[in-house]
């Protein structure tokens, strides 16, 4: 992992991240190296500005964003409040992006999936719902794209 500011990323994805690029992702298959590349490069540069935008609606501070390329989690908080998403998320809606995101700043405030986390996360995103749905329909497709 190397770190970018408050950011990290993947080891693989750093030089590529730093470059920038005006390439897209292949739309379906297997994603290549590169194309992990450039979606860590996209999260980077996303992810935290949407974070930055519900943390305050949320009421929470965090610490250090990681973007990863994980096989099996959209997303996760520590106990230290350091978030961690995973870049296969710029493959979603925004509002998918943004539901995972309210998600996992929620857990600054509860460390688990009670009733009362999940008003939390309803009370700054009514939508919720409807973009978990879509994730439960639609991650395992893209999740199977980075593991063939």
């Amino acid at each position: 992992m190397k770190r970018i500011g408050k950011r990290r990323i993947c080891q693989s994805a750093y030089a590529s991240a730093l470059r920038g690029s005006g390439e897209t992702v292949s739309s379906s298959g297997r994603l290549t190296m590169a194309d992990i590349e450039k979606l860590a490069r996209e999260a980077v540069r996303v992810i935290p500005a949407r974070v930055a935008y519900f943390a305050p609606l949320v009421g929470v501070t965090y610490g250090r964003i990681t973007i990863r390329n994980q096989r099996s989690r959209w997303g996760s908080c520590s106990s230290k409040g350091n978030l961690n998403f995973n870049c296969l998320l710029m493959l979603a809606p925004p509002e998918v992006l943004d539901s995972v995101i309210v998600h996992e700043l929620c857990h600054r405030l509860e460390m688990n999936h009670s009733k009362r986390f999940y008003a939390h996360v309803h009370r700054v995103y009514p939508e919720y719902d409807r973009a978990h749905a879509w994730l439960k329909e639609h991650g395992t497709e893209l999740m199977r794209r980075m593991t063939g």
